[in-house]
């Protein structure tokens, strides 16, 4: 794979969004089954997710999320890469835009116009943000009470609250959904910040000074050799 830094054009993004669709049949059978992620707006809400979360998650991991029970059949290995290289891509994008440009990151949103009203749609981008939680469910629990309240604004459209979110008046429903995006950001800062604090404390303690020896001064100025002094 090649150029996998590189921004998604609409035709890709399109391109992307037909193939997990159709990769399930019209006539399959889908009861009780995991279809996986079936859309580049879900796709984006968990490739968020993983890219904020608390570790790394390799793509052995999250392929699986977004199969669900339909993994394709490859033609050949060309086309998997191809596909890959386009998943890959997304997430950089997403990663990159968190990273360097915070304020300007925004979900890929679904919109219908009903009645000449256009309302947003979030379910699909949450469900698959829900999606990227699950792969590290134990991780993202340990953040406790604050990462519940950052959380409850996008869970509140998915199946792990039954949707709730929909029981609430048109104007509640509205700012909910606003919330979602600066929450997002707020998560990845959160995270951000958790890794380097992490990555902080697991640094070797580097000594200013060597240790003392038996035999020498003890540096507490005591006078005494360190075996008489401070090494009991």
């Amino acid at each position: 794979m090649s150029d996998i830094f590189s921004t998604l054009t609409e035709a890709e993004m399109e391109r992307l969004d037909h193939f997990l669709l159709d990769r399930v049949e019209e006539d399959a059978d889908t009861d009780g089954r995991d279809e996986g992620v079936l859309d580049v707006t879900e796709l984006d809400g968990l490739f968020t997710a993983i890219v904020s979360g608390p570790v790394v998650i390799p793509p052995s991991q999250w392929l699986p999320a977004v199969w669900g029970d339909y993994e394709p059949v490859w033609e050949n290995e060309k086309e998997f890469e191809k596909i890959l290289s386009l998943m890959m891509r997304h997430m950089n994008s997403i990663a990159s835009t968190l990273m360097e440009h915070p304020k300007e990151f925004e979900p890929i949103f679904l919109e219908r116009e009903i009645e000449g009203k256009t309302y947003t749609i979030v379910d699909e981008w949450c469900e698959g943000y829900r999606r990227g939680i699950a792969l590290a469910s134990n991780q993202w629990d340990a953040a406790g009470q604050e990462m519940v309240v950052l959380l409850s604004p996008i869970l509140a459209f998915t199946s792990a609250t039954d949707w709730r979110g929909h029981d609430y008046s048109h104007t509640e429903v509205t700012a909910i959904q606003r919330a979602i995006t600066l929450n997002v950001r707020d998560i990845h800062a959160y995270w951000l910040a958790m890794r380097g604090e992490n990555a902080a404390s697991s640094q070797p303690v580097r000594r200013s000074k060597p240790r003392a020896g038996r035999n020498d001064p003890c540096p507490c100025g005591s006078g005494k050799k360190y075996k008489k002094c401070c090494l009991h």
